[in-house]
């Protein structure tokens, strides 16, 4: 071994342990404990049960409908996130010098907590005295403040808690698409402009393909962190009503926290993190790889 490789390795083993006490260790407890019965309040006592926290997961009604509530959250999310976010991305690729205010001013949100943002959109939303429902009666598009029960209504509070994350984070999806969009040659937006290529197949052929690399990294970021958002929805409605906006996440914590079954709470995170990682791998596969390859 060389000397510079003996300097890598020194430099690279703070950053190395210090992964492996934050990370490496917490997943490998989680992984451990999910083949135990395990009660939150004598950690110590363990009973080995195999694979049946993960059996008893798999097979739970409200740990399946919560999974499925998780993935209509996390896709109304990243599409919106995703098209009003890639749009103001090319909206200030246009303006080019001119955007430099608006970019700062869209940035704002990113630096709202999420408890913060979560109660804002709470009192928007909510009940009689929410400010959004005045503002459509102002509008004339409702009659009655009441019309609409955003965060009471089970069939769309799902979808209304995933106002504040779209709010939120819209902005770090134009900034990060804004960025690979300056980074395409003009050399080739104007080479396609000069054989003929109107705006539109001049994104569709040139700008797009280019940007395949910015897309994954959005999508598999935005996807996870929407896929386990909790904090957010917690705040807005901790979960109601009936259980109508429990995500997977929060239904991790209801069972660790509340009912104090440590090892079915944990068979539940890693199944999370398996599903999280493959959904990564795939989006790595079909949209990165093919620019790379």
């Amino acid at each position: 071994m060389s000397g510079e490789d003996r300097f890598v390795l020194c430099m690279l083993a703070p950053a190395v342990a210090i992964l492996g006490v934050l990370v490496a260790y917490p997943v490998g407890l989680l992984v451990f404990d999910s083949f135990f019965k395990v009660d939150t309040i004598t950690p110590h006592i363990r009973e080995w049960v195999g694979l049946q926290n993960y059996v008893d997961a798999l097979t739970s009604k409200r740990v399946m409908e919560s999974a499925l509530r998780t993935v209509q959250y996390s896709l109304f999310a990243l599409f919106f996130e995703f098209t009003f976010g890639f749009c103001a991305a090319l909206l200030f690729s246009a303006l080019a010098g001119q955007s430099r205010w608006h970019r700062t001013i869209f940035a704002l949100p990113l630096m709202v907590p999420p408890i913060v943002a979560g109660l804002l959109w709470r009192f928007l939303l909510v009940g009689n005295i929410g400010i959004l429902n005045y503002g459509l009666v102002r509008l004339g598009l409702i009659s009655d403040p009441e019309a609409i029960a955003w965060l009471s209504s089970e069939d769309i509070v799902i979808y209304s808690v995933s106002f504040a994350d779209i709010w939120l984070t819209t902005s770090f999806v134009a900034l990060v698409s804004y960025a690979g969009l300056t980074n395409i040659p003009k050399d080739l937006l104007e080479a396609a402009r000069i054989d003929g290529a109107n705006a539109l197949k001049r994104f569709w052929h040139v700008t797009l393909p280019l940007m395949r690399p910015v897309i994954a990294v959005v999508v598999i970021v935005r996807g996870v962190d929407a896929a386990k958002t909790f904090d957010l929805i917690w705040i807005q409605t901790q979960g109601g009503p009936s259980h109508a906006s429990e995500v997977f996440s929060m239904n991790i914590y209801q069972r660790m926290v509340r009912f104090g079954d440590l090892g079915e709470a944990s068979a539940s995170g890693t199944l999370f993190l398996i599903v999280m990682m493959l959904l990564a791998a795939v989006a790595y596969w079909k949209i990165w790889r093919p620019v790379h390859a």
